[in-house]
């Protein structure tokens, strides 16, 4: 007999088959080992049992086909205890009566990719029935937007035609417009003559000191002199509100206080009431400190119409004009009544113009149909709103919400600060301009360009300015208010260091040949297109470039002293009081001209010109030394070689400066305006 080998116990470890031996029914006759250790099959146990949940059909098939005929591969999954699924491939074949499965153990990968098998396929096949639909959904679609396509293109046509004759109309209705407004303006001024004289023969009639009247009389001329003045104020709305339709009312702000403002409105509103009048004009206590920057003339022209309002249709009780604060930084005004009030129906309509309510009471007192439209339209202009809230026999309230500080003169602020701060990379325009509205354009049209604004509204401001920078060009408005800029055109042109900067005359008056003579470049009538205004700039202005000038010194006097030096010179100046500072603008700003104190806090001239010459964007920079040191021979050599000139601070001066500036930025190739500009001289 063969003795086993000393391996033979690992048969069973590496065997991957089980056997079993079944009875028709399924009850577990014998088990081998492995099928004990893997599956814990016990003679006397149901195969069904050792099913995983959900198979136990399978195994069924399995024990009815195997009574027929052999059976291979038929795959059934089996548990330990209901838990731990394995796989396996199962031959079985019938004899006597007995059933003998023997199962191959199908590895888990290969379980696992069959599952994932079956699992792609029902999804690839998901997915094409998916396509299928959206292929289906997709041609309806295109041939609904086939339809549409041609149903717009219909559309298109009839909307071309539409816009056509729309043009047309609203070419027209402009045209109209136009005529209508200066009928209105030309008929408004040429009633006002007549309308004086109505006004003043009447006042002299009236005058006892000419002599007597009849009673018949005097009541014949008092009625001609009150039809006159509802005439006259009939005039002058139509004047007002075909300057602000025209775009032609100008806004003039002034600071103010609220509470000043107010007392002065009573002031002349008192007048209104007769003394025997039964109505009280009330105006309670403003808020303290509630200053304002508007228009105070149109606000009050404003207030006095809502007043001049509440008066006519208020026959007892009171007027009460109030100012308080509103929300966002806005000012609320009010003028409420105790009068007729106005049905609600109305409440929008009467700010239309020749608008009346028709009611009788309202039929009683006669008016012009302007004064709240034109209230309305001024209130607009100075960026606020007019409401009204009013219930028919219980008074009306009309207020008036306001900015605190009108948007322009916000606007006007923020166009000052940036041109406080000049922008090395553009080219300083100034210009004198009394209107805000026109100075936004104009920065408008160059804020894209390679031109800075510079605004002023007086000629004060204007030469200020020009011995603050000196600018590239000027654009000057002659006519401001109060005042002309005749003189300092010509002041400009005789004084030698600015008869070189190009001036651009635009105004509203045809003087031409007085601003040639005083010596503009170039003029023009308002107003001015943008393309028209830059490419006449570009032709006239020296842009540049316009050099920059760092200087890195932590000696606040010395930095002082060389700007003074520099002064009216077309460089733009930046300081850095230490070497990391300098480092940092070197390489945000890119100056042109470095000048560069030798000892700085915590770090040498040295330092500052390793990190200039180990970053690309400073490398080429020229740098000018300067320094109070004594150099030792070997830091001179070193900086000789690495800075463009070194310069004692004690004996700097200004044609020293500007010559090694001068110097400096002809060896980099920058070439200077200042050179130019001496030459011209000499």
């Amino acid at each position: 007999m063969t003795t086993a080998p000393p391996v033979a116990h690992l048969f069973d470890a590496l065997s991957r088959e089980v056997a079993l031996v079944c009875d028709p029914s399924g009850t577990i006759l014998w088990a081998d080992g492995r099928a004990e250790s893997i599956l814990a099959a016990q003679p006397g146990q149901k195969l069904r049992a050792l099913a995983a949940q959900g198979t136990e059909e399978k195994v069924d098939r399995l024990l009815l086909q195997a009574r027929d005929e052999r059976v291979e591969g038929w795959e059934l999954i089996l548990c330990r205890n209901g838990e731990r699924p394995t796989t396996f491939a199962f031959t079985a074949q019938a004899e006597g009566g007995q059933l003998a499965l023997v199962g191959s153990l199908v590895p888990e990968d290969y379980g696992a990719s069959l599952g994932k098998v079956s699992s792609t396929l029902s999804e690839l096949a998901a997915l094409h029935r998916e396509t299928e639909r959206q292929q289906r959904e997709l041609q309806r679609r295109t041939e609904e937007l086939q339809r549409v396509n041609r149903e717009l293109e219909e559309s298109n046509r009839g909307v071309r035609s539409l816009h056509a004759a729309l043009d047309e109309k609203a070419e027209s209705l402009q045209r109209a417009a136009e005529v209508k407004g200066r009928v209105v303006a030309n008929v408004s001024h040429e009633f006002r003559t007549p309308l004086h004289s109505i006004l003043g023969l009447s006042k002299v009639l009236l005058n006892p000191l000419n002599g007597p009247l009849s009673a018949e009389q005097e009541k014949q001329v008092q009625f001609i002199r009150t039809s006159a003045e509802a005439l006259y104020e009939l005039v002058n709305d139509l004047l007002d509100l075909s300057k602000v339709e025209a775009g032609k009312a100008v806004l003039r702000h002034t600071h103010f206080e609220a509470g000043e403002f107010m007392r002065a409105l009573r002031g002349m509103m008192r007048p209104l009431l007769p003394p025997d009048s039964t109505v009280e004009l009330v105006f309670p206590d403003a808020p303290e400190n509630m200053e304002m920057e508007t228009d105070e003339a149109k606000l009050s022209q404003v207030l006095r119409n809502l007043v001049s309002n509440a008066v006519k249709f208020t026959e007892r009780g009171s007027i009460t004009v109030s100012v308080a604060k509103g929300p966002r930084d806005t000012v609320a005004f009010s003028v409420k009544d105790t009068g007729i009030g106005i049905p609600p129906e109305y409440h929008e309509r009467i700010f239309e113009e020749f608008i009346q309510v028709e009611t009788p009471l309202h039929r009683k007192v006669k008016g012009t149909g302007l004064g709240l439209p034109l209230a309305r339209r001024l209130t607009e202009m100075l960026g606020g709103a007019l409401t009204v809230r009013s219930v028919p026999g219980d008074g009306s309230t009309f207020t008036v919400t306001l900015p605190r500080v009108h948007p322009e003169v916000k606007e006007m602020a923020g166009l000052s600060e940036r041109a406080e701060k000049l922008d090395p990379a553009k080219a300083p325009v100034l210009v004198l301009e009394d209107d805000r509205q026109t100075l936004f354009l104009y920065e408008k049209y160059l804020e894209r360009s390679g031109f800075q604004v510079l605004p002023v509204r007086s000629v004060e401001d204007a030469r200020r300015t020009v011995q603050r920078v000196r600018p590239a060009a000027m654009v000057l408005d002659v006519m401001l208010e109060g005042e002309t800029s005749w003189n300092f055109l010509a002041e400009m042109k005789t004084k030698e260091e600015t008869r070189d900067i190009p001036i651009l005359v635009v105004t509203i008056t045809d003087r031409e040949q007085k601003a040639r003579a005083l010596g503009a470049d170039e003029f023009w009538l308002k107003p001015v297109e943008g393309t028209q205004l830059l490419r006449k700039l570009s032709e006239l202005a020296h842009r540049g470039p316009v050099e920059r000038i760092l200087i890195i010194d932590d000696d606040e006097v010395h930095r002082y002293l060389l700007k003074q030096l520099l002064k009216d010179t077309p460089y733009v100046l930046m300081e850095a009081s230490n070497g990391l500072e300098g480092i940092r603008l070197a390489r945000e700003k890119a100056p042109h001209l470095i000048f560069l104190d030798f000892l700085l806090p915590e770090m040498t001239a040295f330092d500052v010109l390793d990190d200039l010459k180990a970053d690309p964007r400073t490398r080429d920079i020229p740098v000018i030394l300067q320094t109070a040191h004594e150099l030792k021979e070997d830091e001179r050599t070193r900086l000789a070689r690495e800075t463009s000139a070194i310069l004692a601070k004690h004996t700097l001066s200004r044609e020293v400066a500007i010559g090694r500036i001068r110097d400096a930025l002809s060896k980099a190739g920058l070439g200077s305006r200042l050179e130019e500009r001496e030459v011209r001289r000499g």
